[in-house]
């Protein structure tokens, strides 16, 4: 269980996160959304013990990650956006790294690896930005670590390899852990992320299950564009649209068109999802 209480953050004078308080359960993919700079690269870094809380505080399983303790260390791991070409082969990578985890497969990562289509006698820095990627997202997921935090875990990748990818995390993942990722990628990941957060600056605008989203928002596509809709987008032969939902049947739920009605809307979408 991930815990945080009333976290602010800022750079200088320059405040980034402010009174940010929400629970993360073991078992779920979140995915973490918000506009450039409302600060989702900095909650992921403190969620991991790079940075420290300036007020408030994260636990993770009743521990500070910032402690730097050990044992919640091997159960944690971080994929930033942008990942180090090492001069070695990944399967010495893997060999000399892994140990630092206490689950870690090194035959689960060659699996992994071989499905990515990588190969482990390549050195990592003569490795394109996409194997590169794709090689440190394969480690991660062979650490078998309880929380897992990826920074954009889709760029640099090739239509095949987000399908890989998506396989790998639902396929290799254990059921009790707690993945956060934040991306702007949408409709690379939506197959896979539940529930959704989005950030604003200084505040949490969701933090909700697809089921709680569709029980309160209706995405209508139609081609009548709808007087109380929330948001809506001009689709060929027809229109996406965000509306209240008043008669209690669900709809699939459009991450995207959910995305720009939360910013049209901050409140009235925040209020409605916290009813």
């Amino acid at each position: 269980m991930i815990s945080i209480n009333n976290l602010q953050f800022s750079y200088g004078s320059s405040p980034v996160l402010k009174n940010i308080t929400m629970k993360l359960e073991e078992g779920k993919i979140y995915g973490l959304l918000g506009e450039n700079g409302v600060g989702k690269t900095t909650l992921l870094t403190l969620l991991c013990g790079l940075k420290k809380p300036q007020y408030g505080s994260i636990e993770i399983d009743g521990t500070d990650p910032y402690s730097r303790d050990p044992e919640l260390y091997k159960e944690l791991y971080y994929v930033p956006d942008e990942v180090m070409p090492l001069h070695q082969t990944a399967l010495l990578f893997a060999k000399n790294t892994g140990v630092f985890w206490a689950n870690f497969s090194l035959d689960l990562f060659k699996t992994i690896m071989k499905e990515m289509e990588v190969s482990l006698d390549q050195r990592m820095d003569a490795m394109s930005a996409g194997q590169l990627k794709k090689t440190y997202l394969s480690f991660a997921i062979a650490c078998k670590p309880r929380y897992i935090f990826m920074d954009e875990p889709t760029n640099g990748l090739d239509i095949p390899s987000k399908s890989q990818f998506r396989a790998a995390i639902t396929k290799y993942t254990s059921e009790d852990s707690t993945i956060i990722i934040s991306t702007h990628q949408v409709r690379d990941l939506e197959n896979i992320i539940d529930p959704i957060i989005i950030l604003d600056k200084q505040d949490v605008l969701v933090n909700a299950s697809l089921e709680k989203i569709a029980s309160k928002l209706t995405f209508d596509y139609g081609t009548t564009l709808h007087p109380e809709s929330l948001y809506s987008e001009q689709l060929p032969g027809g229109f996406i649209q965000v509306l209240p939902n008043t008669d209690g049947e669900e709809t699939k739920v459009n991450i995207e068109a959910l995305f720009n009605a939360v910013h049209k809307h901050k409140d009235l979408i925040k209020n409605l999802l916290n009813q």
